[in-house]
């Protein structure tokens, strides 16, 4: 019989919400409350999450956000500064002493990676992993990934694009220098593709979750079993969402 995982598709809320669920769901395995679990999510509103060692001021256009309606927030996990919209995003949480997690951090990625790549190969999407943390398809990026490990557990987030406005996305995003801002755009639409670029059409987002779930089930050999948020994570979730990512002296605190 293979080992089940918890399910979770917690559909659309806002960068603060889902940062602190992020956070609630790994410290509630690593205090094996939970078993490993893997979760669905989209943003609404849109939103522009920063790595934890990156500075908002530097990355972002603060008053571009606001007048766009667009959230921010400081992950837990390393990496640049990504902007949210028209995606679905996994994260995925398991015990570092799992039989399943590769102890070395390329190997975790590489193993993660490849269960995204199986649920895009249900799709019609070949792609393949590229280190650090890309997939690409079609020889661009579709998917870029996060991780960190806290106390011998991992936390392991990423997008999967399902249509991506890149000129929306500079917008939000500071450029060193503007003059060469169009350039940078070229070059990221010759780079990042999404879903519907590959595929002719922009997919619904459980379609997409469904067929990474199949994705994980395969590359890890289990059984991902739907389930629920619990209430010791519900409220370590609120206490993350109103001490920490909604604050800032935590968004702005480099």
């Amino acid at each position: 019989m293979k080992e089940q995982w918890r399910l979770l598709n917690t559909g659309h809320n806002n960068a603060f919400v889902n940062m602190a669920l992020d956070n609630a769901i790994l410290s509630a395995n690593r205090e094996g409350k939970v078993p490993p679990t893997v979760r669905f999510y989209g943003w609404t509103p849109s939103a522009i999450s920063i790595g934890y060692f990156q500075s908002l001021n530097e990355e972002v256009d603060i008053e571009q956000c606001k007048n766009f309606g667009v959230d921010y927030v400081r992950r837990i996990t390393g990496g640049g500064a990504v902007f949210h919209e028209k995606e679905v995003t996994y994260s995925i949480v398991v015990p570092e002493s799992h039989p399943s997690m590769p102890k070395n951090i390329l190997k975790s990625y590489s193993r993660i990676c490849g269960a995204i790549i199986k649920g895009l190969d249900k799709l019609d999407i070949k792609s393949k992993y590229v280190p650090i943390n890309d997939i690409i398809a079609n020889g661009k990026k579709i998917s870029g990934n996060a991780q960190t490990r806290k106390e011998n557990t991992v936390l392991q987030h990423g997008t999967i694009i399902t249509d991506v406005d890149v000129e929306k996305m500079f917008s939000l995003l500071k450029v060193s220098n503007e003059k060469i801002k169009d350039k940078l755009i070229e070059d990221v639409k010759q780079r990042v593709t999404s879903i519907k670029h590959v595929i002719g059409k922009e997919p619904l987002f459980d379609d997409v979750a469904n067929a990474l779930k199949v994705g994980f089930e395969e590359e890890f050999d289990v059984d991902l079993v739907k389930g629920e948020i619990t209430e010791f994570e519900k409220k370590l979730a609120k206490s993350y969402e109103y001490a920490r990512f909604s604050k800032e002296e935590w968004n702005f605190r480099r």
